[in-house]
């Protein structure tokens, strides 16, 4: 046998064994409210109109980070993307690039972080639009692997220094705020994430590679 065309062969099977899995993740996006949602996504995916009932499916690669989904309403855009939304306008294109202007409900995730797991949760801090569901879609994916969503109508209960046309805006983002507000948005959606100080257990964590994920806005 010669040595030197096994040994090549023995460390790629070897890489093989330990290099973590680059296939792509499936998610989801269904808009289940009654009214037209612009879905948005970043950095991948850019952005699609989701009439009643439509189903938008985003293939995001394995170790993506700082990942982004959001609805935006009341938009209009010509024929080249250009155009602006009432909530979760991204610098006025209808393939965002950029994050969305608050307040908008948020669903963040970073796959195939440490110790093999995706991170996921729900967030509030940059305030509310619509409601959202998050939840892995096959099993598998381990104890802290479960659905999460915001489901109260913060837009029709918001307090009135908070109201913004079409949302709700969360001042406790960056950093101290009135408890009375912090405590609004908890009590309504105690699963998201709601100011800048919260913990951990409003992640859901899976892990990488076991699972798809489904965002659904209007649960």
């Amino acid at each position: 046998m010669d040595c030197s065309t096994t040994l090549p062969f023995l460390l790629i099977l070897l890489l093989g064994l330990f290099t973590p899995s680059s296939s792509a993740v499936n998610f989801e996006v269904h808009n289940n409210c009654p009214f037209t949602v612009w879905a948005a996504a970043t950095p991948i995916g850019g952005g699609k109109p989701l009439d009643p009932n439509q189903t938008w499916n985003i293939n995001v690669p394995a170790g993506t980070t700082t990942a982004r989904i959001w609805g935006r309403t009341n938009c209009n855009f010509d024929g080249s993307g250009a155009g602006s939304c009432q909530t979760g306008d991204c610098g006025g294109a209808l393939q965002c690039t950029a994050w969305g202007k608050a307040p908008n409900t948020l669903a963040e995730f970073a796959l195939n972080q440490y110790n093999n797991s995706d991170i996921l949760d729900i967030s509030l801090i940059e305030g509310f639009n619509i409601p959202i569901s998050f939840a892995p879609t096959t099993a598998g994916g381990g104890d802290k692997c479960r659905p999460i969503s915001c489901q109260a109508d913060i837009v029709a209960q918001c307090p009135g220094p908070l109201r913004d046309p079409g949302g709700c805006n969360n001042p406790c983002g960056s950093g101290a705020c009135d408890p009375v507000y912090s405590d609004f948005f908890k009590t309504r959606c105690p699963n998201a994430l709601t100011s800048s100080k919260d913990d951990t257990k409003s992640n859901f964590i899976c892990l990488a590679g076991s699972t798809d994920y489904s965002v659904v806005f209007c649960p």
